[in-house]
C-alpha cells in the first residue's frame, strides 16, 4: 500500500520520536544488565525509608561552640553528601547540637563512614616521620637508611609561578606515601629523643611528586635541585648524631617547628604507637594548640607533627585535574589546585616560607584529616598568593579523592558518630498508592473530558499522555542511575500536576485548528495553520512553567525541590511530546476520511463546530453549516 505524499514528513517525525523512546528504555536495560541501575525509579526517604546517623561533635581542650560553628557544619555535610550522590537526603540539627543526616534507601557502606567519621582538617608541620614497621636502631648506629626506589618517587615537575614564588614544592599522593626517613624511634638514657630522628640524613628521599604555586599566565620558573633529581641517585654519607646538625635541622626555634616541643612522654607516644592497630589509631587525639603524634591514612608510616598553623576552613577550594606544563600543554598526570582565603593565604605563606628552609622530614607540612595524614607535601618554596598545587604520580580517581577530602572536609568541629538507625518510611506504601490514586482519578477525568469535548481527537490526547508517561518513567528511571535522583511524595505531585499541563497544550492546538475550521478552511489547512498559531502559544507557556520550576528549585530546601524537579521535567517531556507525537498524528488524522470530512465523532464536524462561513465542497462549489442542515432537513448546530 502506498505511502499518502502528504503522510510522509509526519511520518518521519514520529519515527524520529520512537527511536528516542527505543534509546531511552535500550539504555535502561543496559545498565541494569551490566552495571547498578534497577528498572524502577529510587524512592525518596518519605517512601521507602533509610538510615539515620546522629553526629555529636566532640570537644578538644575548653574550646567553647557557638551556633555558627554547627550551622557551617551542617552545609558543609549536606555539600558532602550531595557530593557523593545521594538524593534527596535531609541534614538537620538536633538540640542545637547534633547533626541528624538521614539518608534515603541503603546508601554505600563508604558513604556512612565517610560521615560518620567527618572531622576537622587541618595544616600542620613535620617534625619527625618514620616507617610504621621499621626496626628500632641502637643509640650508637648511625642513620643510614637507603632510599626505597620506587616508579612513583621519579615524578618531576617543572614550576609554574608568578614572583614572589618561583619554586617548586613536593608532595605525596594519599595512601602512597614513600618518604623514609634513616632511622626509627629509638629511647636512651640521658637522651629526651634519638639524635638520629633529630638530624635528618641527607639520605632522606624527598617525597613523591611535586606541588607548584598557581597563576593567572603560566612562565617559566626555576626549580629546586630537589624537584628535578631522580630518587634513584646515590645517597650521601649518613651524618653521625654527634656531628653538626645541618641547616634547619633542629627546627626553627619558638615556632610550630621546633624539635624541642618533643618531651620523653611524646617520644613514648611515638615509638610505642602502631598504626596497624586500630584501637591506637582511634585512640589519636588532635588538639590544634599541642604536638600531635599520628598515622598516614594508610597505616605506612608515623609521624609527630607540630600544633596546627592552617585551618580547613581557611581552604577556599580544591580541585583536581590534568597537570600542565610550562606551554599549557597537558603532560599526563593529575594535579590537586588549592585556593585559600586572605586568612589561609597570609598563614599558609608563613609556614610555606618557614618550611623551605628546614631539611626533610621538616620542610613537610602534613594535611590532617580524622586524625590521619591524607597528604605531607615537601615545601621547595615559599608560597604567598595563596593558590597552590599538589602534583605527583595520582590518577583522576586518587586527585579527585584528595581534592574532595581537602575540600570537604573543612568542618569548623569534630565529631564522632553517637547512633546510626535504620528508619521507616515517614508516608509509607499508604500515602504513595493514595497518591497515585489522585493521578489516576485525574488522568480519568481528563480523558472523559477530552472524549465527550472531541470525541474522536480525544483519543490523540489519551495517546499523548500514554507517550508522554512512557518516556516520563523512563527519564525518572535513568536520573535515578545516573544522577542518584529519588522520586519523593512531593516529587509525585509534580508528575500528577504535569498531567493537567500535558492537557492543557492538547487544548491549546486543538481549540486553534477548530477555530481555522470554523472559518471555512479544510481540514489540511487548518491543521498547518492552527499548529503555526498554537505553537508560539504552548512554548511561551511551557517557558513560564519552566522558569517558575527552576526558580523554585533554587530557593526551595528539602522535597519542595523534588516537587520543582519533576515538574520542570515533565513540561519539558510535555514541549517534546507536542511537537514530535500530537502535531504529527494530527497531520495524518487530517488525510483521512473520517477526519478530512469532518464526520460529526470525528470532532471536526464544521456542523457541530457552528459554521457559519462558506465551506469549500469540492469542484467549485461552497456551502455552509446552514445550507447542509437545510438539505439534510435539519438545523445548523
Amino acid at each position: 500500500m502506498a505511502i499518502n505524499p502528504r503522510n510522509r514528513r509526519p511520518l518521519r517525525v514520529l519515527a524520529a520520536l520512537f527511536v528516542i523512546i527505543i534509546g531511552l528504555y535500550g539504555l535502561l536495560a543496559s545498565v541494569h544488565t551490566w552495571g547498578e541501575a534497577q528498572l524502577t525509579p529510587k524512592l525518596g526517604l518519605d517512601l521507602e525509608g533509610g538510615t539515620q546517623l546522629i553526629l555529636e561533635p566532640k570537644v578538644v581542650g575548653n574550646r567553647p561552640i557557638n551556633q555558627g560553628q554547627i550551622d557551617k557544619a551542617v552545609d558543609i555535610i549536606r555539600q558532602r553528601v550531595d557530593g557523593s550522590g545521594v538524593a534527596e537526603a535531609e541534614v538537620a540539627t538536633q538540640g542545637g547540637r547534633n547533626i541528624v543526616i538521614s539518608l534515603p534507601g541503603k546508601p554505600a557502606q563508604s558513604t556512612v563512614d565517610s560521615l560518620s567519621k567527618s572531622s576537622q582538617l587541618r595544616f600542620r608541620p613535620v617534625l619527625v616521620q618514620a616507617p610504621n614497621t621499621a626496626p628500632a636502631p641502637a643509640p650508637s648506629a648511625s642513620p643510614s637508611a637507603t632510599p626505597s626506589a620506587t616508579p612513583s618517587a621519579k615524578a618531576t615537575s617543572t614550576a609554574r609561578a608568578t614572583p614572589p614564588a618561583k619554586a617548586t614544592a613536593r608532595a605525596t599522593p594519599p595512601a602512597k606515601a614513600s618518604t623514609k626517613p634513616s632511622g626509627a624511634a629509638s629511647t636512651s638514657a640521658g637522651s629526651a629523643f634519638p639524635q638520629a630522628l633529630r638530624v635528618p640524613s641527607a639520605t632522606t628521599p624527598t617525597p613523591t611528586g611535586t606541588a607548584t604555586p598557581q597563576a593567572a599566565s603560566p612562565k617559566p620558573a626555576a626549580t629546586t635541585p630537589a624537584a628535578s633529581a631522580p630518587a634513584t641517585s646515590a645517597p650521601a654519607p649518613a651524618p653521625s648524631p654527634t656531628a653538626p646538625s645541618p641547616t634547619g635541622a633542629n627546627g626553627a626555634t619558638g615556632t610550630a617547628s621546633d624539635l624541642a616541643q618533643i618531651t620523653p612522654a611524646i617520644e613514648k607516644q611515638f615509638t610505642a604507637l602502631d598504626c596497624k592497630d586500630p584501637k591506637q589509631v582511634e585512640a589519636i587525639v588532635d588538639d590544634p594548640d599541642k604536638v600531635m603524634v599520628t598515622c598516614s591514612v594508610d597505616g605506612s608510616t608515623k609521624s609527630i607533627l607540630g600544633p596546627a598553623e592552617v585551618e580547613g576552613q581557611d581552604v577556599k577550594d580544591a580541585s583536581s585535574g590534568a597537570e600542565l606544563n610550562q606551554q599549557g600543554q597537558p603532560t599526563g598526570g593529575y594535579e590537586i589546585r588549592l585556593s585559600f582565603n586572605s586568612k589561609g593565604a597570609k598563614e599558609f605563606g608563613d609556614v610555606t616560607t618557614r618550611l623551605v628552609a628546614l631539611q626533610p622530614p621538616q620542610s613537610q607540612f602534613a594535611i590532617v584529616l580524622d586524625n590521619l595524614v591524607i597528604s605531607d607535601p615537601q615545601t621547595n618554596a615559599a608560597i604567598t598568593n595563596g593558590e597552590a598545587s599538589i602534583t605527583g604520580n595520582f590518577t583522576a580517581e586518587s586527585a579527585r579523592l584528595l581534592a574532595d577530602q581537602i575540600k570537604f572536609g573543612a568542618l569548623p568541629l569534630s565529631f564522632s558518630l553517637q547512633t546510626q538507625d535504620d528508619i521507616s518510611p515517614q508516608l509509607g506504601s499508604d500515602q504513595l498508592q493514595k497518591g497515585l490514586l489522585a493521578g489516576a482519578i485525574g488522568l480519568l477525568l481528563v480523558v472523559i473530558y477530552s472524549l465527550i469535548q472531541y470525541r474522536a481527537l480525544g483519543l490523540v490526547t489519551v495517546a499523548s499522555l500514554v507517550v508522554s508517561s512512557v518516556i516520563t518513567y523512563a527519564a525518572v528511571t535513568l536520573l535515578g542511575w545516573s544522577h542518584g535522583f529519588r522520586l519523593t511524595m512531593a516529587g509525585v505531585t509534580g508528575l500528577i500536576v504535569a498531567i493537567g499541563i500535558t492537557a492543557d497544550s492538547f487544548i491549546v492546538y486543538f481549540e486553534r485548528v477548530r477555530d481555522e475550521v470554523r472559518e471555512g478552511r479544510p481540514l489540511r489547512a487548518a491543521v498547518d495553520t492552527g499548529w503555526k498559531r498554537a505553537r508560539r502559544t504552548i512554548l511561551i507557556a511551557d517557558a513560564v512553567n519552566i522558569l517558575a520550576a527552576a526558580v523554585l528549585y533554587a530557593l526551595a530546601a528539602s522535597n519542595v525541590r523534588g516537587f520543582a524537579f519533576t515538574l520542570m521535567l515533565t513540561t519539558i517531556i510535555d514541549i517534546l511530546v507536542v511537537i514530535l507525537f500530537t502535531h504529527p498524528l494530527v497531520a495524518i488524522l487530517a488525510n483521512t476520511k473520517f477526519f478530512g470530512e469532518g464526520h460529526k465523532w470525528s470532532g471536526f464536524d464544521p456542523e457541530h463546530l457552528g459554521t457559519t462561513l462558506p465551506r469549500y465542497a469540492g469542484r467549485g462549489r461552497v456551502t455552509i453549516a446552514a445550507q447542509r442542515a437545510a438539505a439534510e432537513g435539519g438545523h445548523a448546530s
